[in-house]
Formats: structure tokens, C-alpha cells, sequence
């Protein structure tokens, strides 16, 4: 894909997306050859705009994620539970912002993500931010990091309803790039909306929504000793689709 085809969008910045944060929504992903970005785009050109910080469109994510000695967090999502958390320490590159972020699943679909600014460049949990991992889920954990992943993102924002897109590119875990073609679509909603301009453009390409998670295909790549029967059959769905 090249930057051109980002170049079709009227940009909006990143104050004007304070409107549509939606630190509490509904997901639903979505996985893609990228070959087929340039027309997909080209059909949302009219109902989205692009976030542009700096003059630049596609953005750099540099994340450290956390889970416990067990991987409670992975087994969680690898045995099906409604109930899941995701802890990790997040550089967004280019606004030379760090994060720590704590992502709550429900048994409703609802994602709630909670965060707290860091100093930038941080890779460690201190104290302050033991304490809050704690006030956000309720519990107490003894977390190590676990898995480093840098992606680009560029993220479209709908022009007529309360929602974003991002998409996901060139996804590295611990300095190797996982599947070059591969691109992961997220739509973050208030609530589900299948009138979606992206709903309906996926639907006419016969292109359905797919769970994944960027951290447990990550963790069943580089530990093939840990569970993960679903993960398996999930990558190799990400093969056919990317070859």
C-alpha cells in the first residue's frame, strides 16, 4: 500500500477526535490482505476523514504487554471467557505520548480501556502504576512484561456517526514483522451499528467480522509451548488469507 492512497481523505486532527475516544464502545475486527486497501479505501473516501498529527497519516505503535506468571491474561481469551483484561504500556511515536492502558472485556461485548499518562518511553511498571492496574480492575496482580509489538496504524473517523476505524499494518513482535500482507481492521463503536459505510462495504466484499487478538497471536507465535489450539487454526486463517 502506498502513503498516495491516504491521500484521497481530508485529514482531522487529533483534538477535533476527541469526539469519538470512545474510551468505552464495541469493537468488531475484521482481517484483510492489504492488497486490497487501495479500492476498499477508495469506497469509504466520502464518510471518513484521517487523522493527521504532524502531517503524518500512518502512525507508529510501540507496545510492552503484561500478564502474569501463569499468562492469565492470554489463557483467559484463549479459553473463551467473556470476562478479560489486557494490561500494557503503549508509545504512540509520533505525538511523543506514552501510555499505560488497561483494556476490560464484559460478557456483554462491551470494552472499556482506562489510562493514565507515563513518562514517554517508559517500559516498566512502578508503583503508581501497579496502583492503578489495581483501582481499574479490582484486583491485585504480580505482572512481568511478557511481549513487545510495534505496528502502523492510520485511523479513519466517520463524518456522519459516532465511530472510528483503524487499520493495522506491518505488525512486529520482538523486531520481526508477522505476515507482511496482513492488515486488522478495527470499527470502534458506542454500540453495535451494522448500517455502517465500513459494515456495508466489508458485507459487499463478503468480508465478516473475525476475533483477534494482536497480544495472543503474538504470544502463540513466539511460545509455541503454551495452549493454544484456537490460536493455531487462527493463524493458519490469517495464511490463506494473506497468501
Amino acid at each position: 500500500m502506498q502513503s498516495s492512497d491516504l491521500d484521497i481523505f481530508d485529514a482531522i486532527s487529533l483534538e477535533q477526535m476527541d469526539g469519538v475516544s470512545l474510551m468505552k464502545r464495541v469493537d468488531t475486527k475484521f482481517v484483510v490482505n492489504q492488497d486490497i486497501l487501495p479500492e476498499l479505501l477508495a469506497s469509504l473516501k466520502s464518510n471518513y476523514r484521517i487523522l493527521e498529527i504532524g502531517g503524518n497519516r500512518m502512525m507508529t505503535y510501540d507496545s510492552t504487554y503484561f500478564d502474569t506468571r501463569e499468562n492469565d491474561f492470554y489463557l483467559a481469551h484463549h479459553n473463551k471467557r467473556t470476562s478479560r483484561v489486557k494490561v500494557r504500556i503503549r508509545n504512540y511515536v509520533e505525538s511523543n505520548l506514552s501510555f499505560l492502558e488497561v483494556k476490560l472485556k464484559n460478557n456483554k461485548g462491551l470494552t472499556v480501556k482506562k489510562r493514565i499518562k507515563i513518562s514517554q518511553g517508559e517500559k516498566k511498571l512502578n508503583s503508581e502504576a501497579l496502583s492503578f492496574i489495581e483501582q481499574a480492575t479490582l484486583q491485585k496482580w504480580e505482572l512481568n512484561p511478557k511481549l513487545t509489538n510495534k505496528f502502523n496504524r492510520f485511523t479513519l473517523a466517520s463524518t456522519s456517526e459516532k465511530e472510528r476505524v483503524t487499520f493495522d499494518l506491518n505488525l512486529d513482535y520482538n523486531g520481526v514483522i508477522h505476515n507482511q500482507k496482513l492488515a486488522i481492521i478495527e470499527l470502534k463503536q458506542e454500540r453495535l451499528n451494522r448500517n455502517s459505510t465500513l459494515f456495508k462495504v466489508l458485507k459487499c466484499a463478503y468480508i465478516h467480522p473475525y476475533s483477534i487478538s494482536k497480544y495472543c497471536i503474538g504470544m502463540a507465535i513466539l511460545h509455541p509451548d503454551l495452549k493454544q489450539n484456537i490460536f493455531k487454526h487462527k493463524l493458519l486463517t490469517l495464511n490463506k488469507i494473506t497468501s
